[in-house]
C-alpha cells in the first residue's frame, strides 16, 4: 500500500474581493478571510477517495508558509487526511514562498515520507504560478501528469485524463508520480462537525525550512501591484451600419 502526499496552500478565500495596498506593494491581507486553495481542496478530496477505494493507506497534507497555515491543515485533516506537516517558512503573511523553494522543501519531505503519489493543485489562485508540481517532478526525477480531470491507479501506473487546449488527453505514467489536478476532477466534500472535532486530535508535525536545509530567499522582485483598469462604459447604436462605422473608428475592423 502507499502514502499520498498533498501540498496545500493558504490563500485569500475565492469569494473575497481582492484589494491592492495603497502603496502598490502588494495585495492587502489585513483582516481578510483566508482558506485552502480550491485546487488543493480537490487534490485532498482525490487522495481521500484513493484511500476509501483501498488504493492508498495514508493521506499526508503538507503546507509551507506561516504559522496560520495550521488552520488550512486542520481543514485537510477534517476532510479526511490522516496527518499533517507544517513547514514554517516565514512570519510575514505577505511573504509568498516561491514555487522553486516550495518544490525543494517538498522534495525533502518526499525523501522522508516516500509517498507513491503526490497530488497537488494545478496552481494557486493568488499568484497563478502553475509551476510547483512541474518543478517538483524535475527535482525528484518522477513522472508527471498535469491538469488532471480524471485519475485512476492501475498497478504501478497512474492513468490520467488531462485537460488540454484541443480537448482531453489520456496518458499512463509510471509511479511514483506527481499529478496536478484541475477543476473538473471532483467535488470536494464538506467537513462534518464530528470530523472537525476529530481533526483536532490528529498529528501535525511542525518543521522549519532549516530542518530541510532550504533557502527561501525570494528570487523574484515585485515591481508593482495594481488593480485592473476599470472597464469603460459602452455606447448604444441604432443600426448595424452604425455599429460597423463605430468599429471602424475604433480601429476594430
Amino acid at each position: 500500500m502507499m502514502k499520498v502526499l498533498v501540498p496545500v496552500k493558504r490563500v485569500i478565500d475565492y469569494n473575497v474581493k481582492v484589494r491592492v495596498k495603497a502603496d502598490g506593494s502588494g495585495v492587502d491581507l489585513a483582516n481578510v478571510k483566508m482558506s485552502m486553495n480550491p485546487f488543493d481542496e480537490i487534490a485532498i478530496e482525490q487522495a481521500i477517495r484513493l484511500k476509501e477505494a483501498g488504493q492508498a493507506d495514508e493521506v499526508i497534507a503538507v503546507s509551507i508558509g506561516v504559522k496560520q497555515n495550521q488552520e488550512t491543515l486542520r481543514t485537510a485533516l477534517a476532510m479526511g487526511a490522516d496527518r499533517a506537516i507544517l513547514v514554517v517558512a516565514t512570519d510575514d503573511v505577505h511573504t509568498d514562498i516561491e514555487p522553486l523553494a516550495v518544490a525543494k522543501i517538498l522534495k525533502a519531505v518526499i525523501d522522508e515520507e516516500q509517498p507513491g503519489i503526490v497530488l497537488a493543485g494545478k496552481q494557486a489562485i493568488d499568484n497563478d504560478m502553475n509551476a510547483t508540481g512541474q518543478m517538483l517532478a524535475a527535482l525528484t526525477g518522477w513522472s508527471q501528469a498535469t491538469f488532471a480531470s480524471e485519475l485512476s491507479i492501475d498497478g504501478d501506473s497512474a492513468i490520467v485524463t488531462r485537460e488540454v487546449d484541443g480537448g482531453l488527453q489520456s496518458i499512463k505514467v509510471s509511479m511514483p508520480t506527481i499529478v496536478t489536478v484541475d477543476l473538473r476532477l471532483n467535488e470536494p466534500r464538506y467537513a462534518s462537525l464530528p470530523n472537525i472535532m476529530k481533526a483536532k486530535k490528529k498529528p501535525m508535525d511542525e518543521k522549519t525550512t532549516a530542518d530541510y536545509g532550504v533557502d527561501t530567499t525570494p528570487r523574484l522582485n515585485i515591481e508593482a501591484t495594481s488593480e485592473p483598469e476599470t472597464r469603460a462604459a459602452g455606447i448604444k447604436v441604432a443600426s448595424v451600419d452604425e455599429l460597423v462605422e463605430k468599429l471602424k473608428e475604433a480601429g476594430a475592423v
